[in-house]
């Protein structure tokens, strides 16, 4: 802790000049005397910081003096090394940048923090893909990527879920979710997203084009997730679960869990209870209410109930037929 404050002082005292103890002290939530005690650790550590009496007085460093490491504090230094992703840096084409910006930056940090750096990198690893799958790499990542940072304008043979199109399309940012790769990107004036395993041929057209100033890809994408949800839960359905078929519905998303949290349900002698739980369409709702199993029954809407019958159906047939 007191590393992290003498940092702040520093960074105070460079970026904003002359700053009196009782304004330092108000923003680090500690003592003026504890203040008085960190200043004398930094003119101990060789840092050039004065003080000046007065009305107007407080503290300052010489003129001309700036730490190396600018405006990066201790904590924001670790958690540079704590969110390093080498696999996707590795997928963009940037894996050997990454690794020489790591070193730079931890010959950059003080001595002291290096250890501590280190030990963050070697501790922690995030793995952002999903389990059981194969980790894919998109033929053409590297290529969209260039045209992200060219703002350059691509030409893409693409797969939707009705048919195949060729589109030309302005890329504004990647987007890495659950391991698979998106590319938000503009067309005709609309922002669109496209999964970039779906494209199947991709060619440069020569023409730049002129990135919209207000747009702000992690704020666009909480957004367009949310609103993706929003429209793909058309309905509600009646359900009968065990706890262990609450706990499978709440693996289904995140509106279906939180959904399921919102209610207070009351199980029964034998632990299944009644309530109401949001679905995408019904071809999709019993496709995913089937896969949970018996831990969960279908009690309506009627159509819903049919098709996960039909679905039983159809496997018991299957096996059936099949001597099993």
């Amino acid at each position: 802790m007191r590393a992290s404050r003498l940092l702040t002082i520093l960074m105070i005292l460079q970026t904003r000049g002359r700053t009196s103890a009782d304004r330092l002290a108000e923003e680090l939530e500690v003592s003026v005397r504890t203040v008085y005690r960190d200043i004398d650790q930094l003119s101990a550590a060789g840092v050039p910081v004065y003080a000046e009496t007065g009305r107007n007085g407080g503290f300052a460093l010489l003129d001309g003096w700036k730490t190396r490491l600018n405006g990066l504090t201790a904590p924001e230094a670790r958690a540079l090394f704590f969110s390093g992703l080498p696999g996707p840096a590795g997928e963009l084409g940037l894996g050997n940048e990454a690794a020489q910006a790591e070193l730079k930056l931890l010959a950059a940090l003080p001595a002291d923090w290096q250890a501590e750096a280190r030990r963050m990198s070697s501790r922690f690893h995030f793995d952002p893909r999903g389990w059981f799958q194969p980790g894919y790499k998109p033929e053409f990542l590297k290529l969209v990527a260039e045209a992200v940072w060219s703002e350059t304008r691509i030409a893409i043979r693409y797969e939707s879920w009705t048919d195949t199109r060729d589109r030309v399309i302005e890329p504004l940012g990647l987007v890495l979710k659950g391991g698979i790769w998106y590319v938000v990107a503009q067309r005709e004036g609309n922002i669109r997203t496209y999964r970039l395993s779906q494209i199947q041929a991709l060619g440069p057209t020569g023409e730049t084009f002129t990135r919209p100033k207000d747009f702000d890809l992690p704020s666009h994408w909480v957004e367009a997730t949310r609103q993706f949800e929003r429209d793909i839960y058309v309905g509600t359905a009646r359900v009968r679960a065990s706890e262990r078929g609450r706990r499978k519905l709440r693996d289904l998303s995140d509106t279906v869990r939180q959904a399921i949290e919102a209610l207070t349900v009351t199980p029964d002698a034998d632990g299944w209870a009644e309530f109401d739980v949001p679905i995408e369409e019904i071809g999709w709702a019993s496709h995913e209410l089937t896969r949970i199993g018996g831990d969960v029954e279908v009690l309506g809407p009627p159509e819903l109930r049919a098709r996960v019958v039909q679905n039983v159906q159809t496997m018991a047939q299957l096996y059936r037929v099949n001597g099993t």
